[in-house]
């Protein structure tokens, strides 16, 4: 059994966040759009690690009000993307958190065609967090352009449970 999160129907909007709300200098947009024939989201943009920067990232609260998304009957996250070759990350954060930067985290390569990822949580890396991942307690979903000096260019049309 699958659980579609995105597209739905108005309740889960991604959101830009840059490192912008750190000081850093990454510069990105966010655009509804149709790539390839499909709609999509579209993040697209500059990631500079200068000023202690170095991301810009599209981020979906899982529950309507922001609180915690029982994802305790799924096994991961999947999601249909394409992009620029470049690898991008899925973050995920929990009610647990306090800081900012704490995440769990796993990377993917987004080629420039239309390519479904499945990612188990159990492949999902604590970042800056020794909590392990409670998956009851979901609050937000990121995919990120991070860490390095890049053009990012990514498109997600679907994102589900599984």
């Amino acid at each position: 059994m699958q659980i579609e999160l995105w597209p739905a129907g108005g309740e889960r909007r991604w959101r830009l966040v840059t490192d912008a709300v750190m000081g850093g200098v990454s510069q990105g947009t966010l655009q509804a759009t149709e790539v390839g024939g499909r709609p999509a989201a579209r993040m697209r943009g500059a990631v500079s690690t200068e000023n202690n920067g170095g991301f810009i990232q599209i981020a979906m609260d899982l529950a309507p009000d922001g609180g915690a998304y029982d994802a305790g009957g799924f096994t991961g996250v999947s999601i249909e993307v394409s992009g620029n070759g470049e690898r991008y990350g899925v973050h995920l954060r929990t009610t647990d958190m306090v800081r900012p930067q704490q995440s769990y985290r796993e990377g993917f390569a987004a080629p420039p065609r239309w390519t479904v990822v499945h990612l188990p949580f159990v492949q999902f890396v604590p970042h800056r967090i020794e909590t392990p991942l409670n998956i009851t307690r979901l609050r937000r979903i990121g995919l990120v352009a991070i860490g390095r000096a890049f053009d990012a260019d990514l498109s997600v049309a679907r994102l589900w449970l599984y």
